[in-house]
């Protein structure tokens, strides 16, 4: 069973930055996209970014690009999201995902989720 364990979130004030991490266990296998995607209460879950792990190519959701940053460490298993400038409205539930198809931008193919990883952003 594949599990993506999430840490970094917490809490920081406005214009500070923090870094998301997300390892897959187990580490037998490499999942094709890696994903970060974010979700308030009653809201649609938005793309942040995601990457084609064995091309290292990254795609960013709309006005995503810019402050934050994908990226991994494939003998860690593990991906970052890098996030700078944060706002208050960036405070909001963060989750890794990992798909096996090749088409990082959708987010159907997704299959595994993280439990999420809190974010608050003080002003």
């Amino acid at each position: 069973q594949v599990q993506l364990v999430e840490s970094g979130g917490g809490s920081v004030q406005a214009g500070g930055s923090l870094r998301l991490s997300c390892t897959v266990f187990p580490g037998s296998d490499s999942r094709i996209c890696m994903g970060w995607y974010r979700q308030g209460p009653g809201k649609e879950r938005e793309m942040i970014a995601t990457i084609y792990t064995t091309a290292n190519v990254t795609y960013y959701g709309d006005s995503m690009r810019g402050r934050f940053t994908i990226s991994q460490d494939s003998a860690k298993r593990t991906t970052y999201l890098e996030m700078n400038s944060l706002k208050p409205e960036d405070s909001i539930m963060y989750y890794c995902a990992a798909a096996d198809l090749p088409f990082c931008n959708a987010e159907k193919v997704y299959t595994y989720w993280g439990q999420g990883t809190q974010v608050t952003v003080s002003s």
